[in-house]
């Protein structure tokens, strides 16, 4: 099924896409998405979507279990409190990718800006996996509390492929960087360290499965390129409140 979204208010085309499922549509393809926000929000799996544009805000909020591909940029809370799924997203993104995301892919081609992965979770077995193909801006992984978060510095620009208050407050979780951050940029609660077998095993099935989702060819990366950011502490600010 295909769809217009040409001057066409969210609302109204998040009926229609929620129709369409509705009457058992499996694939949809959004044409001329310009700013339209909840696209995808709270789908359930068996249903791809596939937007030729720029959608809006809260893209895939609480999804579980659909797919959404991105032939452009996304904008900010991409996969917002998402249970589970997989986002594809060819270009950049704005602000708090993968806000409170507890479950589910979101891989990134391009960029991200501030507080990516911020609030991220896990539990038992659903652990949410993003890779973001070039830098990320301030407070990546801010008080994370699971999951994988990847950053892979290919976008060619100069310096650290991260901001400052890198892991502030994350007390769960792992972040694989390919790049090494300066002390200065690191929140207090988190620590840098070489990946291990374990490390690698992990991180290089989710590589393979990035290339191709975003239909790139392997760089070649290995465990060398890469360090990894862990939380020192599951209660980082534990003597900071009375019991």
């Amino acid at each position: 099924m295909r769809i217009s979204a040409e001057n066409m208010h969210y609302r109204e085309l998040n009926e229609r896409i929620h129709a369409a499922v509705g009457d058992g549509a499996a694939q949809i393809t959004l044409d001329n998405v310009c700013g339209q926000r909840y696209i995808g929000a709270g789908l359930d799996e068996g249903v791809s979507i596939f937007i030729n544009g720029v959608p809006g805000n809260d893209m895939g909020a609480f999804m579980n279990g659909a797919r959404i591909t991105v032939n452009g940029n996304g904008q900010d809370g991409v996969g917002n409190t998402m249970n589970s799924g997989k986002i594809v997203i060819r270009g950049d993104v704005g602000d708090i990718l993968g806000y409170s995301m507890r479950g589910g892919t979101l891989f990134v081609g391009g960029s991200a800006s501030y507080r990516a992965g911020i609030h991220m979770k896990a539990y038992g077995d659903r652990v949410p996996r993003v890779v973001i193909g070039g830098g990320a801006g301030d407070y990546l992984g801010e008080y994370m509390a699971g999951g994988v978060l990847v950053v892979l510095g290919m976008d060619g620009q100069a310096g650290p492929a991260v901001g400052e208050w890198l892991g502030t407050g994350m007390h769960g979780g792992v972040m694989y960087l390919r790049c090494r951050p300066e002390p200065y940029q690191l929140g207090a609660e988190v620590g840098v360290a070489e990946l291990d077998e374990s490390d690698w095993a992990l991180l290089g099935g989710v590589l393979e499965e990035y290339y191709r989702e975003l239909r790139i060819e392997a760089p070649g990366f290995g465990p060398g390129d890469f360090v990894k950011v862990y939380p020192r502490t599951a209660r980082p600010y534990g003597t900071l409140y009375a019991y």
